[in-house]
């Protein structure tokens, strides 16, 4: 945020004031007091593990400007004190947030079961190269991650993208309330928190509130290659943009995003883009079939915000990875290629990653899966994490070291040569055990599980990542 005096702070959120009302405050607003940049306004919440109360001494000595607690502080600070640090929070983001859209700025907000955080990636790519973008990196897409981001915002800032998660009815409608959109983007939607939901059609209910809090001068970008989403045009007056994958959209929308020959040399994909009735090469350096619907909803918001086709073609070809542990691919010791997908995972998720593993077999090489536990899956979890290992073993995975409370039902949909370990420890070492030197290993598994360590231990005296 620019910075502000404690005052102003306070009329944004509600707060009461301790300490000098006139009180320069920012610009960072941070939740991590080993994040405090000097100025900044730490923001005090308890969370399940830790109370950031207790560091506020510690934000103090960083050269912390202010802090908001939710209650009085035994503190030099000033302090803003609320009745709840989440929604201080979200109070001070959703003043920013609006008077800076007053003046110009313009809010992309994305959601889907999976690929949420590479397509906005992918999209902040294209939108920066018309403006000032502010865009999170990894996955803060929940009540905590979604204000703090729009607390980043400044005069200077013309767009910013929003990721949007949810775990029921009503949060993204919440977060929108934050963030209102002025495009929406809905990639997918899938099994991904199913045991939350309770359906998938309760899951499309709940992603289809981005749509509906985006105004009919706005616009909502639709993958009309899932269903669910293209139906969910009906929700909202906005303007339409929909894309797909092989073939011309065949819903009504009023701009129209595709993709046709579409090749791969080694999992990155190149494919003529379409947007109307013009036509640019694109070369993905991200890796996965699933880049490609990915980039084609990065495309669609580049076109709806007016930029040309040439400069969102020449903006997916220099998109890189910015967000760890997402289909990162790197060189090991020995010529060993290690994917690290393990920040989160999903049937759909899972399902990409395999047939991406699938795709980077090299010559005399092992194919080598190391997946842990799909949580928040409900009552079909285990035919779920069953179903994975069939499709490994279709795909031709030569191993598959399963980890967490559903090994045994990855073990029995994949068969021979599934090995079942206890740890990330075990699994490290059966995978060290199988990787030869022309191997690729998939890492991956939800973010409960850790495996990450899997495979940056796997990378020790690696080169860098491609």
């Amino acid at each position: 945020m620019d910075p502000r005096s404690l005052s102003d702070l306070a009329a944004l959120t509600g707060a009461a004031i301790v300490g000098d009302p006139d009180a320069a405050i920012g610009p960072d607003v941070v939740i991590d007091s080993r994040r405090v940049t000097p100025g900044a306004l730490f923001v005090a919440i308890k969370g399940e593990r830790v109370d950031g109360h207790d560091f506020v001494d510690v934000a103090a000595a960083e050269g912390a400007g202010a802090v908001m607690g939710e209650h009085l502080l035994d503190t030099s600070l000033p302090q803003l004190v609320v009745a709840d640090a989440v929604k201080g929070l979200s109070s001070l983001a959703r003043g920013i947030v609006a008077e800076a859209r007053a003046n110009g700025l313009r809010t992309i907000g994305i959601t889907g079961s999976a690929g949420k955080t590479s397509t906005k990636d992918l999209i902040a790519h294209v939108v920066e190269t018309a403006g000032a973008t502010v865009s999170p990196v990894g996955s803060f897409n929940n009540e905590v991650g979604v204000p703090l981001t729009a607390a980043a915002i400044t005069r200077e800032t013309q767009f910013l993208v929003s990721e949007m998660g949810a775990r029921g009815s009503g949060h993204i409608a919440w977060l929108c309330s934050i963030v209102p959109p002025d495009v929406a983007v809905v990639i997918n939607v899938g099994h991904a928190h199913v045991g939350e939901f309770g359906s998938v059609a309760a899951i499309a209910q709940a992603k289809g509130e981005l749509i509906e809090a985006t105004a009919s001068e706005g616009w909502a970008v639709l993958n009309d290659d899932d269903p669910l989403v293209s139906d969910m045009a009906a929700r909202t007056s906005a303007r339409i943009a929909r894309f797909a994958v092989g073939r011309p959209p065949v819903g009504t929308c009023q701009r129209a995003v595709w993709a046709t020959n579409i090749a791969s040399q080694d999992e990155r994909y190149a494919f003529d883009l379409h947007i109307d009735q013009t036509q640019a090469p694109v070369q993905l350096q991200v890796v996965g079939a699933h880049q490609v619907p990915n980039a084609l909803a990065a495309a669609s918001v580049g076109a709806v915000l007016g930029l040309s086709i040439f400069a969102i073609a020449g903006a997916l070809n220099d998109a890189r990875p910015r967000s760890r542990w997402r289909m990162e691919v790197a060189e090991g010791p020995g010529g060993l290629l290690v994917v690290n997908d393990a920040y989160n995972a999903n049937p759909d998720s899972m399902a990409a990653a395999l047939r991406t593993l699938a795709g980077l077999r090299r010559p005399s090489g092992r194919l080598v899966a190391v997946l842990g536990d799909m949580l928040e899956l409900g009552d079909g979890a285990a035919g779920d994490h069953e179903a994975v290992g069939r499709l490994a073993a279709v795909l031709g995975v030569d191993d598959l070291i399963a980890v967490g409370a559903h090994a045994a039902d990855l073990a029995r949909g994949f068969g021979a040569n599934a090995i079942q370990v206890a740890d990330a420890g075990a699994a490290l070492d059966a995978a060290k055990a199988r990787s030869g030197p022309r191997a690729v290993v998939l890492v991956k598994a939800s973010r409960g599980v850790a495996l990450e360590t899997v495979a940056m231990r796997l990378l020790e005296s690696r080169g860098d990542a491609q």
